[in-house]
C-alpha cells in the first residue's frame, strides 16, 4: 500500500487548506489535491435581502480584501438598478481600490512570500517566517510595518473603514472628497509610489536572481490566463472586458455579461471550492500532460494577457519583465515578480487619481429605485478577476447570487501546480521540510 502525506495547515496563506500527497509502492507521487473545507454560504444566505445591503454584507467575505468584493457588490447593483454612477464616484471608487491594492501587495511580498526567498526555501520554518524576516532585515521590516499602516491610514481618513467598508453603493459612494481629503492623501499616496518602486528594485537585485532554479522549477505548469483589459489592451482593475487567453498567447475578449459562455464551474468531491474552467477549450481535465480547459487568474495572468499597463513606470517594468521570460511567461513563482509590477501601476494611479480635479466634484450619487433586473459586477481582486452575478425581483430583493471569486478561477491550476512540486521533488519515499515547503511554495505563489 502506498503513503499518504498530509502537510495541513497549508502555512502563510490567507485562510485554511490542507494538501494529501498521495505516494505509491515505489515511494513516488502518484496524485496531490488541495483540500478546501471550509464552507461560507454567501450565495445562499445573501438571498432575501436588499440589493443595496449587498455591498455591506459581502465585504465580509474576505478581510484581506473587502475592497474588491465591496466594489465588485456595487457594480453588479448598479447594472441591478439601471444605474450609471457619476464619473468623480467612479474615480473615487477607484482611488479607494488602488490604495487597498498596493497594501494588499505588500502584505503578501514581505509577510506571506518573502521568507521563502529572503531566508531560504530550505531553512527550518521556525525562522523561516515574518519574525524571521524582522531579524534578517529590521530597518525594511519596520518600513513595511510603516507602510502597511498608511495605506490603513489613508482608508480609514477618507472612507471611514480600511476593513469590511461601507462606503460604495448602488448609484455612487457615500460621501465626495474635499480639498482638505486630497491635500492629506496626496504626501502619503506619493509615500506608497516611492516605497513601491524601492519593493520591486530590492527583488529584482536582492531575491529573483537568486532564485532563478527555484522559479524554474517550482510548480511549473502550461495553461490558460484570464484578466480584464481596456479597448486599447491595457490592464486595468476596476472595468473593461475579460480577456481569455490560451496557453500558446490566442485569445478571445468579451463582456463580463457573457461570462457563463465562457467560464463553466465544476463540483469537486474533494473540496467545497468550485474549479471553473474554459469550458470552449473542452472538459475539464487537470492532468500534467495534457491539461484542458485550465487557466489562471491574479497578477501573473493579468500582465500575460495585457497589452500594456496603463502608467509608464509599470510599463518599463512590463518590458524588462517580458525581455526576460516573454509572453506569455509559464512560470508559476513569476506570480511573485508581476504583482510587483502591479504594485506599481496601482500606486501610480493613486497619485493619478488625487491628481485630478475631478476627484473632489460632489456629484457623487444618482438616485436608486428598487426594481427587478439582473446585474453582474466586475473587478480585479488582488487574487484574481471577481465576478459577483446577482438577480433581484421588482421589490429589489435578491432571488440568486453567483459569485466566482479570484482564488476559485485558480483553484484547478493550484492542484496542477502542488502536484507538479510534490511530483518534481519527493522521489523513492524521501523528503524533508525542505521539500514539502517547495510544495506549499508553489500555493503561496497564487495567494489564495
Amino acid at each position: 500500500m502506498g503513503k499518504v502525506i498530509n502537510i495541513q495547515p497549508v502555512t502563510r496563506i490567507e485562510g485554511h487548506a490542507k494538501v494529501a500527497i498521495t505516494l505509491d509502492d515505489a515511494g513516488n507521487v502518484s496524485d496531490t489535491k488541495v483540500h478546501v473545507q471550509a464552507l461560507r454560504g454567501f450565495e445562499k444566505f445573501c438571498e432575501g435581502r436588499p440589493v443595496e445591503e449587498m455591498p455591506r454584507i459581502v465585504c465580509h467575505i474576505c478581510g484581506i480584501c473587502p475592497w474588491a468584493h465591496h466594489l465588485a457588490s456595487s457594480k453588479a447593483g448598479d447594472a441591478c438598478l439601471g444605474v450609471t454612477p457619476p464619473p468623480a464616484a467612479v474615480k473615487l471608487r477607484r482611488l479607494m481600490q488602488s490604495i487597498a491594492y498596493v497594501s494588499d501587495k505588500i502584505l503578501h511580498f514581505y509577510f506571506l512570500a518573502a521568507p521563502d526567498f529572503v531566508i531560504g526555501p530550505d531553512a527550518d520554518y521556525s525562522v523561516r517566517n515574518v519574525v524571521g524576516i524582522i531579524q534578517a532585515a529590521p530597518d525594511i521590516a519596520k518600513k513595511v510595518v510603516q507602510m502597511r499602516h498608511l495605506g490603513a491610514q489613508m482608508l480609514e481618513h477618507f472612507a471611514g473603514r480600511a476593513i469590511h467598508p461601507t462606503f460604495s453603493l448602488p448609484g455612487g459612494v457615500s460621501k465626495p472628497m474635499t480639498e482638505a481629503d486630497r491635500q492629506y492623501m496626496l504626501p502619503l499616496a506619493n509615500e506608497l509610489l516611492e516605497f513601491s518602486r524601492f519593493s520591486i528594485n530590492f527583488a529584482k537585485e536582492n531575491v529573483f536572481p537568486k532564485y532563478l532554479d527555484a522559479i524554474k522549477s517550482i510548480g511549473v505548469i502550461k495553461v490558460g490566463y484570464m484578466g480584464t483589459v481596456t479597448d486599447d489592451g491595457a490592464l486595468d482593475f476596476y472595468d473593461g472586458k475579460l480577456r481569455l487567453m490560451k496557453p500558446d498567447g490566442a485569445y478571445d475578449d468579451f463582456a463580463y455579461d457573457q461570462y457563463v459562455d465562457y467560464i463553466g464551474e465544476w463540483v469537486a468531491p474533494w473540496s467545497y471550492q468550485k474549479f471553473p474552467y474554459a469550458k470552449k477549450w473542452g472538459k475539464l481535465d487537470m492532468s500534467l500532460d495534457n491539461p484542458v480547459g485550465v487557466y489562471r487568474t491574479n497578477c501573473l495572468a493579468r500582465i500575460n494577457v495585457a497589452d500594456k499597463m496603463a502608467t509608464p513606470l509599470a510599463q518599463a517594468e512590463l518590458e524588462e519583465f517580458r525581455a526576460a521570460f516573454g509572453r506569455p511567461a509559464h512560470l508559476t513563482l513569476l506570480y511573485h515578480y508581476a504583482r510587483l509590477i502591479e504594485m506599481v501601476q496601482m500606486a501610480e494611479t493613486t497619485v493619478q487619481l488625487l491628481n485630478d480635479p475631478e476627484i473632489t466634484s460632489p456629484d457623487i450619487r444618482v438616485p436608486v429605485t428598487p426594481k427587478a433586473g439582473r446585474g453582474i459586477g466586475c473587478v480585479e481582486a488582488p487574487r484574481g478577476t471577481l465576478i459577483h452575478d446577482y438577480t433581484c425581483d421588482d421589490n429589489g430583493l435578491i432571488t440568486s447570487v453567483n459569485l466566482i471569486v479570484g482564488t476559485t478561477h485558480n483553484a484547478a491550476a493550484i492542484n496542477m501546480s502542488v502536484n507538479q512540486a510534490a511530483k518534481t521533488f519527493i522521489k523513492d519515499g524521501k523528503y524533508d521540510q525542505g521539500i514539502l515547503n517547495k510544495v506549499e511554495m508553489a500555493i503561496r505563489a497564487y495567494d489564495p
